[in-house]
């Protein structure tokens, strides 16, 4: 795996975790620029879970099994547009919150990814 994709997936998970997180404390919902920020957001995710398909592909083995590698792989692709999604379903603060907890998730898969992958 790139460890520089990790981190910068991770923390641009953390940013919009605390932007989204912030909008709850305000007692706003997500609005569209949140949506933006998902979309970054995803979008790292996406190139994370091309790369590591890539990587497998080409006969390079994480550490720790490849079953677990691509489970989690699809899981920090899907958290976030999982969480947007609910965010349109409660459209309260709450939305915000769910968003939030969803960045969490995703920061905290990309330290379980580095640690599958031999990191």
């Amino acid at each position: 795996m790139l460890n520089a994709l990790t981190l910068v997936t991770g923390v641009a998970a953390l940013l919009l975790a605390a932007w989204c997180g912030w909008a709850a404390y305000r007692d706003q919902p997500t609005k569209d620029w949140h949506f933006i920020g998902m979309a970054v957001v995803s979008l790292l995710a996406l190139v994370q879970l091309a790369i590591g398909v890539v990587q497998l592909a080409r006969g390079e083995k994480p550490e720790q099994g490849t079953t677990i590698f691509v489970a989690y792989l699809l899981g920090a692709f899907a958290c976030v547009p999982a969480a947007g999604l609910m965010s349109l379903a409660e459209r309260s603060r709450w939305g915000s919150v769910t968003v939030a907890a969803g960045g969490v998730v995703l920061a905290v898969l990309e330290v379980r990814l580095y640690d599958i992958w031999g990191g």
